[in-house]
């Protein structure tokens, strides 16, 4: 089912991101979950190892001006990426961020986590091989059920 309401047709062509590159494969990236609506995908630049972004797959700024609908679809998407992430990385929980400020485009951040400090963006960045987000992707990829 798609949730996107013709309302939202409006932000379309008003801006072009990353991400939107990234939905429409001009730009690769380590993918983990993909419906209809939404995006889930390794950070290149992670906090810690295992830090994902979801996002929707129409191009809204501000995660607050999304309807409720689609607002709670991100969510529950978000909810089924994180369990998948928890049961890879080997963390005490994972945290969730929305920020909003780096990518006009709205996201959510799934944040493996063993103390609060790992969800300290001003902390230096995790470097991984490529081979090690591909296998990373692939192992959080094969314990999602959407």
């Amino acid at each position: 089912m798609v949730l996107w309401s013709l309302k939202l047709s409006k932000y379309q062509d008003k801006m072009s991101t990353i991400f939107s590159k990234i939905i429409n494969s001009e730009i690769s990236a380590y993918k983990v979950a993909e419906d209809e609506n939404y995006l889930a995908f390794l950070d290149v630049r992670p906090v810690v190892r295992g830090h994902v972004l979801c996002i929707p797959k129409i191009e809204i700024d501000y995660i607050f001006d999304m309807d409720d609908a689609n607002y709670s679809g991100l969510m529950l998407f978000s909810k089924k990426v994180a369990k998948a992430l928890k049961q890879v990385v080997d963390c005490k929980k994972i945290g969730v961020s929305v920020v909003g400020l780096e990518v006009p485009h709205a996201h959510v951040h799934l944040i493996p986590m063993n103390t609060i400090a790992d969800m300290n963006f001003a902390n230096e960045r995790v470097v991984l091989s490529d081979d090690d987000f591909k296998l990373l992707a692939s192992a959080i990829a094969e314990k999602i059920s959407l």
